[in-house]
């Protein structure tokens, strides 16, 4: 499919993957230069870790729900708790992760919307 005649509503419930880890949902579009990932995480889930992207940028927003988790640093004393309509971007090569996802009142899940440039190869298969 072009990538251009894909379009993403987000609260299709049929169109969100499970994944390998329980209790992870998501939904991914690719372009060519850019990948958006759409992630509905229940509260309390487990399966995050530290990990690195040495060929992507990575631009998180969060919608729902809490992140608390490491960025920028491999020292599981340094962490940083994000809400609601908060930002993190992890450059090339920034070690991120560790996470602990708090679920929101409504849903018990954290929303997360990943951007990622250039697109993963790896989710490219979910476009």
């Amino acid at each position: 499919m072009n990538p251009s005649e894909q379009y993403c509503h987000f609260f299709d419930e049929d169109e969100f993957l499970e994944t390998e880890r329980p209790g992870f949902r998501r939904r991914v579009i690719s372009g060519d230069r850019l990948q958006l990932c759409f992630w509905r995480i229940k509260g309390g889930a487990e399966g995050s870790y530290l990990h690195k992207h040495n060929d992507h940028e990575q631009l998180g927003i969060v919608t729902r729900g809490r992140l608390e988790f490491q960025i920028g640093s491999d020292n599981p004393e340094e962490r940083v708790v994000i809400g609601p309509n908060q930002v993190y971007f992890a450059p090339p090569g920034t070690w991120h992760g560790d996470s602990v996802f708090v679920g929101d009142d409504e849903f018990d899940e954290c929303w997360i919307i990943d951007v990622f440039s250039p697109p993963r190869d790896d989710l490219r298969t979910e476009s």
